[in-house]
């Protein structure tokens, strides 16, 4: 789908009420094909990315897993070397 929007599900400490509004922007961003909307669908748009940010949060509140929770830092260091090699 898009590249910005990031794995939310099963970190220590959990997603924060920013990056599902962060994701919920990128996600209508994505379906919209804009980045900013014009005055006329700004309410529109902000409307849909509250929506999909309550969504998320419900998601993310109702999964559940066995496995331990994913280390942040760990993560984004992987991505990071794979980004190197990558781009190297």
């Amino acid at each position: 789908m898009c590249r910005n929007i990031k794995p939310l599900f099963n970190f220590d400490p959990p997603a924060t009420d920013h990056e599902v509004h962060d994701a919920a922007l990128q996600f209508v961003r994505k379906v919209s094909g804009t980045t900013k909307p014009s005055k006329r669908n700004e309410l529109a748009f902000e409307r849909a990315v509250n929506s999909i940010a309550v969504c998320a949060r419900e998601l993310l509140d109702s999964l559940e897993t066995s496995q331990p929770p994913r280390d942040r830092e760990e993560v984004a260091a992987k991505a990071r070397a794979r980004t190197a090699v990558r781009f190297a």
